[in-house]
C-alpha cells in the first residue's frame, strides 16, 4: 500500500526487499539527502528492514544517524534538531504485527506532502522497471566464433573432448556451449552456477586435481578450468596434468600473432614465454604495471593485437578489452586444430621456464629492500613502475609490496627450477 503516509506492506510478501530498496533510493534522490536520521518501532522485522535500509543510505553515500528503537515523533524531532536532509521510520502504527512500512520525512521533520509523495513514487516505479536480458551468453558465443582467429571449421573437423571445471562460476553455461558450437563433445564437472565453490576459486594447478582426473577419465583432448566470474582460464593437458596458468595466454598469443604480426602487451609478472613469441613473429612486447586496466590502456596505446596476464587472462582487442575465458579456449583450440597438435606436444617445443611466487615478511622499509637489491643485481635491465622488476637473459625476478599484508611479494622466473630457486634466496638475504 503506497499513501501520504509512505509504503507499507505484510514483509515478505509485498513489502519486498526490492521496495524497500527501490523506495529508498528513490527518496534520497528526491530529497538529495546528505545525512538521514533513522528509526523504528518494536516490532519482530524492524530491525532487519531497518539494516536493509541504512545499507542503501550508506552506499549511497549518506550520512545515516540510526536511532535504533524510537517513537516517531523522536524521529520527526531529531531530523530537525540534527539539521538531517529527511528521516525515515520503520513502523506500520496500528497495523498487525505481520506488517511493516516506511514513512517518509523531510528536513523539517514533517511527512511528505501530495506531489512530494507522488515525485518519490514514480521515482521508485522508474527504478524498478530495470530491463532484464538474458541472451547474452548467445551473444558472446556468436561474436567469438565470428572472430578471425577463430577457424571454426578446423575445430569442428578435429571432434575434440573437451573436459570443463567452471568452479560452479558465472561460465558454467556459458563455456560448455561456446564448446558444443564447435562441435566439441563436453565433459562437465563443477558446471551448476550455485555459488559453492568445490575448489580454490583460482585456476591454479593445485586446484585442479578433479580436471585432471575427468579428462584422464573420458580420454578428453583437453581440459579447461575456469575462475568463478570466467576471465581467467587455464589448461590441463590430455594426459589430465595442469600445465599452469601461464601457458594459457601463450598459447593464445602465437594463434593470434600467426595471422597478425602485431605487438603485444603482458604485465609485469607474466611469464617469458610471451616475450619469446615476440622475438619468433618479429614483434614488439610491451611490459606493464600488474593490472588488467594497465595491460589494456598499453594494448590501445600500441596497437597491440593480444595480451593479457600469466594467470590466465588473455585480452583480445578485436572482441574487446578484458580478459575472456571463452576466447582463451577458442584460440586454444584454435591452434591446436590448424597444427594437428596435442597440448603436451605444444608445451615440448617450446622453450620452458620454472616461476616461482613467494612472499616474505618486511623487516626494513619496501624502499630500502629495492635499493639492495638494485645494487646486487647491477647490471640487471630495471623496472620501478610496479615495485622492482629485474631482468637478464632469459630470467626475471618481480619485488611488490602487498596491497593487503606486511610482506613483499616475490616473483622469480627462469629457465630451470633451480635458477628462480637461486633468485628467490638470493633476494630473501638481502630483505
Amino acid at each position: 500500500m503506497r499513501s501520504i503516509s509512505g509504503i507499507r506492506g505484510i514483509v515478505g510478501q509485498t513489502l519486498t526487499p526490492q521496495v524497500i530498496v527501490s523506495h529508498t533510493k528513490a527518496f534520497l534522490d528526491l530529497i538529495k539527502a546528505k545525512k538521514i536520521v533513522i528509526g523504528r518501532d518494536s516490532r519482530p522485522t524492524g530491525e532487519k528492514l531497518s539494516g536493509l535500509v541504512c545499507g542503501v543510505c550508506t552506499l549511497s553515500g549518506v550520512e545515516v544517524v540510526d536511532c535504533g528503537l524510537a517513537t516517531t515523533p523522536t524521529v520527526e524531532l531529531l531530523v530537525e534538531q540534527l539539521g538531517a536532509s529527511g528521516g525515515i521510520i520503520i513502523t506500520a502504527s496500528h497495523n498487525p504485527i505481520e506488517w511493516n512500512a516506511l514513512k517518509f520525512l523531510n528536513s523539517k521533520g514533517m511527512f511528505l506532502g501530495p506531489n512530494e509523495v507522488k515525485e518519490l513514487f514514480a521515482k521508485a516505479d522508474a527504478f524498478e522497471k530495470k530491463e532484464s536480458f538474458e541472451g547474452g551468453d548467445d551473444m558472446h558465443i556468436k561474436a567469438t566464433l565470428a572472430l578471425p582467429f577463430v577457424d571454426t571449421q578446423k575445430i569442428k573437423e578435429r571432434k575434440f573432448k573437451v573436459a570443463v571445471d567452471a568452479v560452479n562460476g558465472a561460465g558454467s553455461f556459458a563455456l560448455p556451449k561456446l564448446l558444443a558450437e564447435l562441435g566439441c563433445e563436453v565433459v562437465k564437472i563443477h558446471c551448476e552456477p550455485n555459488g559453492i565453490f568445490p575448489r580454490g576459486a583460482e585456476p591454479l594447478q593445485e586446484n585442479l586435481g578433479d580436471l585432471g582426473k575427468a579428462v584422464k577419465e573420458n580420454k578428453c583432448d583437453v581440459g579447461f578450468a575456469l575462475d568463478p566470474d570466467a576471465d581467467r582460464c587455464a589448461i590441463v593437458d590430455e594426459n589430465g596434468v595442469p600445465i599452469g596458468e601461464e601457458y594459457t595466454l601463450a598459447l593464445a598469443a602465437e594463434t593470434v600473432l600467426e595471422r597478425e604480426a602485431k605487438p603485444l602487451s603482458i604485465n609485469l609478472s607474466t611469464s617469458r614465454m610471451s616475450e619469446d613469441l615476440a622475438e619468433k613473429f618479429g614483434v614488439k612486447c610491451y611490459r606493464t604495471a600488474v593490472g588488467e586496466i594497465n595491460v589494456s590502456l598499453d594494448m590501445t596505446e600500441h596497437g597491440c593485437v593480444v595480451g593479457g596476464e600469466g594467470n590466465g587472462g588473455v585480452i583480445l582487442p578485436a572482441l574487446h578489452y578484458g580478459r575472456d575465458s571463452l576466447v582463451s579456449a577458442a584460440l586454444v583450440l584454435d591452434l591446436l586444430a590448424r597444427h594437428g597438435i596435442k597440448v603436451s606436444d605444444w608445451v615440448k617445443n617450446h622453450p620452458s621456464y620454472t616461476m616461482l611466487k613467494k612472499k616474505f615478511e618486511i623487516k626494513a622499509p619496501v624502499s630500502e629492500a629495492m635499493e639492495k637489491a638494485k645494487k646486487a643485481f647491477a647490471g640487471w635491465k630495471t623496472d620501478e613502475r610496479d615495485g622492482l622488476w629485474l631482468g637478464k637473459d632469459k630470467s626475471f625476478v618481480h619485488l611488490r609490496a602487498s596491497n593487503t599484508e606486511p610482506v613483499i611479494r616475490i616473483i622469480a622466473e627462469a629457465p630451470s627450477a633451480k635458477e628462480a630457486e637461486t633468485l628467490c634466496a638470493e633476494i630473501e638475504v638481502l630483505l
